[in-house]
């Protein structure tokens, strides 16, 4: 049975700023939205890339939780102390002014956040990581990006298996040691935040999900995608449910709040 709508806990979810038909326009693919609805059990509203502007606290009072979506740009790798290797890499730097200080204020104040592919990056920056900016051509591991001759259904099929780490919060979730994910990125993590934990890691050791040492709500990230026809995955389902399962509880505590406020 769905939730009534009055228990819906609302899920704001990143977007792009990208041009369409000549227009600025702040964007995110259906994929990432409908899943929080069907899935999660929440309401999902999209959170525009305006920057430095956000007003973070605000929106931080209004949510509970964050879905950070997956993208074609990159973060912009000064945001980790690097400097650019492919001129052509596409770039978002509305949204990393927007994103990156929301997910350390987020964290700090116990919002569930849940991180798909770039937003899997982003987490691992904004608490002090670093990415690897071509996983492809790093020795050592092998190519994690899709396939663009094939169609989109061939290239969002399962690529490789993920194992997870025993006893961890991903493997508790899913109740399975290792299953197959799609993969469609070409950067990935250098290190790991001193802050995460690495959930899941893909045949070449690349970590492919991470959750938070001590973060006082739930925060999970995965490098693949599991919004892609998330109904139908098992582990997706798991994922939603889990994150959603947070969402409700964070909503308890925050209308708790507000209610003991105003008496």
């Amino acid at each position: 049975m769905s939730p009534s709508p009055a228990l819906l806990p609302v899920v704001a979810i990143s977007t792009d700023l990208k041009t369409i038909a000549g227009h600025p326009t702040y964007a995110v693919a259906q994929k990432y939205v409908d899943p929080v609805l069907e899935l999660a059990g929440a309401l999902p509203v999209l959170l525009p890339s305006i920057g430095a502007g956000t007003p973070i606290d605000a929106l931080l009072d209004t949510v509970d939780g964050l879905v950070l979506s997956g993208s074609p740009s990159n973060i912009e790798p000064h945001h980790y102390g690097q400097d650019l290797s492919n001129p052509e890499s596409p770039a978002d730097p509305a949204r990393d002014a927007t994103i990156l200080p929301l997910i350390r204020a987020a964290v700090a104040r116990g919002v569930p956040v849940f991180g798909i592919c770039r937003g899997f990056q982003e987490i691992n920056v904004a608490l002090g990581g670093t990415l690897l900016q071509e996983v492809h051509h790093t020795e050592g591991f092998d190519d994690h990006r899709e396939d663009d001759t094939l169609d989109i259904l061939g290239q969002y099929a399962p690529a490789h298996p993920v194992h997870a780490v025993a006893g961890g919060l991903l493997a508790g979730i899913v109740g399975a040691p290792s299953w197959q994910v799609n993969s469609l990125h070409g950067q990935g993590i250098e290190t790991l935040a001193p802050d995460l934990l690495a959930q899941a890691h893909a045949p070449d050791g690349l970590v492919e999900a991470y959750s938070h040492r001590s973060a006082p709500g739930f925060l999970l990230a995965v490098q693949w995608h599991p919004e892609w026809l998330a109904a139908q995955n098992a582990v997706s389902r798991a994922l939603y449910a889990a994150f959603g399962d947070a969402c409700r509880e964070h909503a308890r505590r925050r209308r708790a709040g507000a209610l003991a406020m105003s008496a």
